[in-house]
């Protein structure tokens, strides 16, 4: 899977989870600033992340993970 694939299957999880145009998703955005986010909203989405791609994202590299960009690279740095 590209990069491009997984931002836009990113974008439309976000857009979905936190109901807000797809259009407007970047990947400087923010979870926190930009969409609001919060602790459960975090823990919630990451769940999804790791639903959506087959993966394990551990608590330590979750909290890291702050805007839209860093889940993208992310997720294409641990594709299976």
């Amino acid at each position: 899977m590209t990069e491009q694939e997984i931002f836009d299957k990113i974008v439309a999880l976000i857009a979905d989870k936190f109901e807000v145009d797809a259009s407007t998703i970047t990947k400087e955005t923010s979870f926190t600033k930009d969409l609001d986010a919060d602790s459960i909203d975090l823990v919630e989405f990451v769940l999804e992340l790791e639903e959506e791609f087959d993966a394990e994202i551990p608590d330590d590299d979750a909290e890291k993970i702050t805007t839209v960009g860093e889940a993208t690279d992310y997720i294409a740095a641990h594709q299976k």
